[in-house]
């Protein structure tokens, strides 16, 4: 049994934010902003429209209609199953964004369920899907969704989240089913993930949980807001152990296609800042052309890796070895092997 994507979707707001206009708000220089960050241009929502559920649907509508027969969509009565893996931070708290877009693209019938490793979702949620296509005769065909709108969350003024000022907005879907090799764009295979728990309280919004639920004080005080708890720890330990985790989990996956670094065709990485992004695609022995530096979107949480994917999908030629890289707070790893069909 295969399972197979055949639909690739995307969704990017309107309204965008340039290096420029990010470096004026933060204070940090421009060049700063553009090249060592790596933002020369953002996506952001409008604070009242494109919530994510809503980015999601226009992005699966998007998938479905690649996924479809000729010219005709995938139509959503023929979805088994719905599963979000975008960001927490969505239309409301506590809440099932998945179930949401289920119902507004007329799946009423597909189990509609979230999984959560904030950035490193998209390689994660296709190794969860591919083990329930493998797992359950019973769903034949499967919608992943992801949206990010965590820029919302970013306070410019707070120097030690710095590296938050890259979040951009937008949406993502795919579309997998079980032995579709006509329609097929890609086959999915094997992934690997690694987390370090350690990590898993240095970036936190720290008010609105049980530890401190929102009040009129949280509000007064701005605690609305990602922050980091001790920046120059988590960047000295983020240093030191970074590069070793991307590295693993890009082996573990590939070893498991049954392929090494050298077979990578085309690697979709999380953005990251533009000198450590060149020293994992120099450590995995990517060319130029072999990757996209997302400095036109900036870092769309799980997002990533469909943006990236979507901006090349008509260069890559069957049998491509595609890998889609990822690293996300908590912190996790994760990484997960395509072969392109088309």
């Amino acid at each position: 049994m295969t399972v197979h994507v055949t639909g690739l979707g995307t969704y990017l707001p309107e309204a965008t934010m340039t290096g420029a206009e990010i470096a004026e708000r933060s204070g940090i220089p421009e060049a700063v902003v553009t090249e060592k960050m790596g933002v020369r241009r953002k996506y952001v929502c409008p604070p009242d429209g494109d919530h994510p559920s809503e980015m999601c649907v226009t992005a699966a509508e998007a998938a479905l209609r690649d996924a479809g027969p000729d010219d005709s969509a995938l139509p959503t009565t023929a979805l088994d199953a719905v599963r979000y893996h975008g960001s927490e931070f969505k239309d409301y708290v506590v809440w099932n964004a998945a179930a949401a877009v289920a119902h507004k693209l007329g799946a009423d019938g597909a189990a509609a369920t979230e999984s959560y490793a904030l950035c490193a979702g998209l390689p994660v949620a296709m190794r969860e899907a591919k083990a329930l296509l493998d797992a359950d005769p019973g769903i034949d065909s499967l919608l992943l969704v992801a949206a990010s709108r965590e820029e919302d969350l970013v306070d410019y003024d707070d120097p030690d989240t710095s590296f938050m000022f890259t979040f951009g907005s937008g949406a993502t879907a795919f579309v997998l089913e079980r032995d579709a090799p006509g329609r097929a764009l890609a086959r999915v295979r094997e992934s690997a993930t690694l987390t370090d728990g350690s990590f898993a309280e240095d970036v936190v919004v720290p008010v609105g949980g049980t530890r401190r639920p929102p009040s009129e004080e949280t509000v007064t005080d701005g605690g609305h807001s990602l922050r980091v708890r001790d920046h120059e720890r988590m960047k000295r330990r983020l240093a030191e152990m970074s590069l070793p985790n991307f590295r693993r989990v890009a082996d573990d996956a590939l070893a498991r296609s049954g392929y090494d670094r050298g077979d990578i065709d085309f690697a979709a990485i999380t953005h990251m800042k533009r000198s450590f992004h060149e020293s994992l695609s120099d450590d995995l022995g990517l060319t130029d052309d072999e990757q996209r530096y997302l400095d036109e979107f900036g870092h769309v949480q799980s997002c990533d890796q469909g943006l990236a994917l979507d901006t090349v999908r008509h260069d890559l030629t069957d049998g491509d070895v595609v890998l889609c890289l990822a690293a996300g707070t908590g912190y996790t790893w994760a990484a997960t092997v395509l072969e392109w069909c088309s």
